[in-house]
């Protein structure tokens, strides 16, 4: 699967979307498209939920200890909430 995600942007949680932490990782619900999306796991939470405070995806990646091996799975699911509108490029001020 050929992404055109840029790891490099920065990125946040869209702000209409409410993510519940689960066991499992967490749930997303977009009130605006009506969207749920699911988190499989704790660590893809920690780098959605710190996305806003990291000056790109990489570091946010970085900072939740995503190493480089497991790059590519993390920027195919950042891929994905990206396309469905759960997480947004923010605009740098």
């Amino acid at each position: 699967m050929s992404t055109d995600f840029d790891l490099d942007r920065p990125w946040r949680v869209d702000p209409r979307v409410s993510v519940r932490p689960e066991p499992f990782g967490a749930l997303l619900y977009h009130f605006g498209t009506r969207r749920l999306s699911f988190l499989k796991n704790q660590r893809v939470l920690a780098v959605v939920r710190s996305l806003a405070d990291h000056p790109s995806a990489r570091a946010a990646c970085a900072a939740a200890g995503v190493t480089e091996a497991e790059l590519p799975a993390y920027t195919r699911a950042l891929h994905a909430l990206a396309q469905s509108s759960m997480i947004s490029e923010r605009t740098v001020v």
